[in-house]
């Protein structure tokens, strides 16, 4: 035998006899315990982290979602379906792109799909909310469906087929939360959403401290298809006006979710600041060259602002939404949160939870 075996051996023997000795000691009191089984107590923690860490939970995996339904799954769902732009988004966010097996219709519009997930543009499609393939979905044979409560008609007919749905209505930051607490939950991407939601709250926050004694701006927000659609408070849009720190001219709106209104209503309104969601039908050139328009504030200052349109709709209830809040405070308050700024963390968020580079050149405003 070597020398080298018989060290090995003495060792194992010195260390048994170690521990028989530090099982067999007692201490008279809890509070003079010797070193030893203070030693014993933390190997005992450090296994059962390790445990919890590994630790599969047990039982179905159950959803409430905001038809109030109850989904259960019985393991994380591996082949998805979003019935819309929104939760398609979330998936990206949550590191779920290769799950994915049909998306919603014009995927080719969406710059993003083609940025971090090109493999998206091959993809079966799902229809559009109005016009949902009920049937085109079935066939996929999905774990998991996302949609919109608005589709609760489309939602019951799958459920009857046996197919599990989750419906969400994320406008507001409560309630996309929520639908992001959802679709992880049912993926399997606890620790993901957690990392995610925390960066959303950490932005939020520090947005609401910068403003807080800023004076605020009145805000018009045109609609994309046209000009003289405006987002009512029901909406995400008018969350991401006031926590920027601005005031939303058509708050006040409370029985719809996108109004029309007339030129003499937005001429009453006279915003300081015009915004232009991506994908607009109309331009900055049009707003100024109309002569109904004439006298408003926010034509005459030419504080007139489009968000950018290369990689996603920050003006919606998606992940990135708050880059649309925090681009937002850019132009209201560039004071305190300059556009230099932005760009760094447009920048930041794109390659952390998309793992993409984006370039800052094309952030615009």
């Amino acid at each position: 035998m070597e020398a080298k075996d018989l060290r090995k051996i003495s060792m194992v023997l010195i260390i048994a006899v170690l521990l028989l000795w530090v099982v067999g000691c007692t201490s008279s009191t809890q509070e003079s315990n010797p070193p030893e089984a203070v030693v014993e107590d933390e190997v005992k923690d450090e296994v059962a982290e390790e445990v919890e860490e590994t630790e599969v939970e047990e039982g179905p995996i159950v959803i409430i979602d905001h038809l109030g339904r109850e989904v259960k799954f019985d393991m994380p769902a591996q082949r998805i379906v979003s019935s819309y732009y929104i939760p398609t988004s979330m998936l990206l966010a949550l590191g779920l792109k290769d799950k994915v097996v049909g998306i919603e219709a014009k995927a080719n519009t969406r710059p993003i799909y083609e940025l971090a997930a090109p493999e998206f543009l091959g993809l079966p499609s799902v229809g559009t909310m109005k016009e949902f393939d009920l049937e085109g979905t079935a066939a996929l044979e999905p774990d998991l469906v996302i949609m919109s409560v608005r589709l609760k008609d489309a939602v019951e007919s799958l459920e009857k087929l046996g197919i599990k749905v989750i419906a969400i209505n994320p406008e507001d930051m409560q309630l996309l939360n929520e639908s992001l607490h959802m679709i992880a939950k049912a993926t399997g991407r606890g620790d993901r959403v957690k990392k995610l939601i925390d960066y959303i709250d950490e932005k939020t926050a520090m947005v609401e401290n910068l403003v807080k004694n800023e004076e605020k701006k009145d805000v018009y927000l045109g609609g994309n298809s046209d000009f003289l659609l405006t987002a009512s408070s029901k909406m995400y849009q008018h969350t991401l006006i006031e926590t920027a720190g601005g005031k939303n001219v058509a708050g006040d709106i409370d029985d719809t979710y996108w109004a029309d209104i007339s030129y003499e209503q937005l001429i009453a309104y006279n915003p300081d600041i015009i915004l232009g969601v991506p994908g607009t039908s109309y331009t900055k050139e049009d707003i100024m060259e109309d002569q109904k328009l004439r006298g408003i504030t926010a034509v005459d200052n030419s504080a007139i602002y489009f968000m950018p349109s290369g990689f996603e709709s920050w003006d919606s209830p998606i992940p990135s939404g708050v880059l649309g809040t925090l681009w937002l405070t850019s132009v209201l308050h560039e004071d305190v949160y300059s556009f230099d700024e932005f760009k760094e963390d447009a920048f930041y968020f794109y390659k952390e939870f998309f793992g993409i580079e984006i370039n800052k050149d094309d952030i615009t405003k």
